[in-house]
């Protein structure tokens, strides 16, 4: 393996997820260049990892845009333009993290002789040379990705999700934290949002955690996430005035490091939460309609899932939007796992 191109474009959390891939192949294949195809945008999660030499960004966005205006031929031409590019860097070995019919199209676009798919559907099964499914302990944070490296037969060290900062973006975000008046190390950020309403945690509930936490820990609640949660954002804070709100303020390379000097986290099932993991920050993930780990690695880091017999039902909930298996987990509950959380270092 010289030359190693690792496929995840997206989302968040997958990518903090499957981090550790990448310091295992160099720390096995230490002399081979390691690629990670990525969209623009969530690529900054990795572009400071020293294990990634390279960094490829695929125009997902550009392209679709293309195809919406009706100009079908550029995209083929991008498409084309793209693959001749892929071909050049002659990678030995394309890795799917994805298993997805987009992202193996993006690794036959390769040309690698061997191309190593992990629980390849959709028909990306077809285009792959070797499949490995999606294995390992499936309450393990990160395991599947771990099952992968040890069938590769991978150093895989501790395997835990670690992300890394740009020192120029580091102190950006650390600018606009004492702007607002907010010390590092002396906050807990508030990670609420997600892309579906299964997985939101209720907006009483963070109202009512806000001014609790505070007491109780003498962290300042600082809420975080992108410009489409600003309206949710404001909606929170207007009924918690010690909240923080900085919802659309910050990239994601520099909400990150905002989660890197928190003094704990807490969140619902989104990417941002899994920072706090990867960052080894006291933590509290709140899961209902998913439950994707419930072994975090971390003595600082503790999970809240209920197991409702109709948990999880993921993206077809069956409640009728009561969404029992959240509304049912209380603030003096995430209070004291977060307060167990910041009793045990890592």
């Amino acid at each position: 393996m010289k030359r190693i191109l690792i496929i995840r474009t997206s989302a968040i959390g997958d990518i903090v997820f499957a981090s550790p891939i990448a310091e295992a192949l160099k720390r096995t294949y230490p002399q081979a260049h390691i690629a990670w195809l990525v969209e623009p945008g969530t690529d900054t999660l990795i572009r400071p990892d020293p294990h990634i030499d390279e960094r490829i960004l695929w125009p997902k966005a550009e392209w679709k845009a293309l195809w919406r205006d009706g100009r079908r031929m550029e995209v083929f031409r991008r498409m084309r333009a793209f693959r001749t590019m892929l071909r050049e860097q002659q990678f030995d070995v394309a890795i799917d993290l994805q298993g997805l019919l987009k992202s193996g199209v993006l690794a036959w676009m390769t040309g690698a002789p061997r191309r190593i798919g992990l629980g390849s559907r959709e028909g990306s099964q077809f285009l792959m040379t070797e499949i490995v499914s999606r294995g390992g302990d499936s309450a393990r944070i990160s395991s599947e990705y771990l099952y992968l490296a040890q069938q590769l037969g991978l150093d895989t060290g501790d395997f835990m999700p670690q992300l890394y900062l740009d020192p120029n973006v580091e102190a950006r975000a650390l600018e606009r934290l004492a702007a607002n008046g907010v010390t590092p190390g002396k906050y807990v950020v508030f990670a609420a949002f997600t892309t579906r309403p299964q997985k939101h945690w209720f907006v009483d509930a963070w109202q009512k955690l806000a001014p609790t936490v505070k007491q109780q820990t003498g962290l300042t609640p600082v809420l975080l996430g992108g410009p489409a949660d600003r309206e949710a954002a404001t909606e929170i804070a207007a009924g918690a005035p010690t909240i923080v709100n900085l919802v659309g303020q910050t990239n994601l390379a520099e909400a990150a490091a905002v989660f890197r000097h928190a003094g704990a986290v807490i969140g619902v099932d989104t990417g941002l939460t899994h920072m706090g993991i990867a960052f080894a920050r006291p933590t509290v993930a709140i899961f209902g309609s998913t439950c994707p780990y419930s072994v975090t690695g971390r003595d600082n880091a503790r999970v809240i899932w209920l197991g409702l017999s109709c948990s999880p039902c993921r993206r077809k909930p069956t409640c009728g939007g009561a969404f029992t298996c959240l509304r049912d987990i209380t603030p003096e509950h995430v209070l004291a796992e977060l307060q167990l959380a910041m009793g045990k270092a890592a």
